[in-house]
């Protein structure tokens, strides 16, 4: 082997070092520097408080509100669970509607002009206006709350699941109608595939606005009682000048919030990561 060979086999070894490094380091500051963020802002709030002696009903420091919902936890876990139950249920039902709807949007160009501009309407139509109305047709609290976070979360997944059927490549749509294939074969096996990162890019956005959903609904057309969600628990501490116990109900809906999106942004990637540009890890 030559010197030059070997000064390259060199070089090439401290790049891959570099990389390595590189990406431990990341991988590290992934985890690492939110919840650092996370610590100081906590500590920065409990400072703020005790230094300038805000009374708990104005503003209570993040112990007082850990104190609560430990005190509150069998109240306010089970206003969680009926607000997730009605988030889980509009987003299955949003992907399910939104997937279907597009597909039928790609296949009947009369379809989208006729069905499509009912979905913009809905989409821009603010829910808290549409509620009311709700409320009067409907009968059934869970109905309600259920049909405006469905509302809310449905068009992402509508809009994004279209664009991803009509963004495949026309050269592979040509190539599958050269080898025959039907109008069927080519939906199932070039436009869903194609569609998958469009689709999950709604998912995850439509997560979100799930439980957004079910929260302002909540507010507008939800009941009291041992049934209700989190949107009630708060407007009752707020009546009650419970201040800590809204906090801490504030701080399930943002763990509930987080808990969603990590847990779309973890399918999307273990679904996109060995073939999609989005999910396939660059080198440094």
């Amino acid at each position: 082997m030559s010197v030059t060979d070997t000064r390259a086999d060199d070089v090439y070894d401290a790049e891959e070092a570099r990389r390595a490094r590189a990406r431990k380091v990341e991988s590290v500051a992934r985890w690492l520097l939110p919840m650092l963020v996370m610590v100081g802002t906590v500590l920065i709030w409990q400072w703020l408080v005790t230094a300038y002696q805000i009374p708990h009903y104005l503003l209570p420091g993040p112990f007082r509100v850990w104190q609560q919902l430990m005190t509150d936890w069998d109240m306010l876990s089970d206003a969680l669970l009926v607000t997730l139950r009605i988030t889980v249920m509009a987003l299955s039902v949003a992907v399910a509607g939104g997937v279907l709807l597009a597909i039928l949007f790609d296949q009947s160009r009369f379809a989208e002009l006729i069905f499509y501009p009912y979905a913009v309407i809905l989409q821009v139509t603010p829910i808290v206006s549409i509620a009311p109305l709700i409320f009067i047709y409907v009968k059934d609290p869970t109905a309600r709350v259920l049909i405006c976070a469905w509302i809310v979360a449905f068009f992402p997944l509508l809009s994004n699941t279209s664009l991803g059927l009509k963004s495949t490549d026309h050269n592979l749509r040509d190539l599958f109608s050269i080898y025959g294939a039907s109008r069927w074969q080519r939906l199932t096996f070039l436009q869903l595939p194609s569609a998958l990162p469009y689709f999950l890019g709604g998912l995850r956005i439509a997560g979100g606005l799930a439980l957004i959903g079910a929260i302002v609904a909540e507010y507008v057309v939800g009941t009291g009682g041992a049934g209700s969600g989190l949107a009630f628990r708060i407007l009752e501490a707020s009546y009650r000048l419970n201040i800590p116990r809204m906090f801490a109900a504030l701080l399930l809906i943002g763990v509930v919030g987080v808990a969603i999106f990590a847990l779309t942004a973890l399918v999307s990637h273990l679904m996109l990561r060995k073939w999609h540009e989005s999910a396939i890890r660059r080198e440094s």
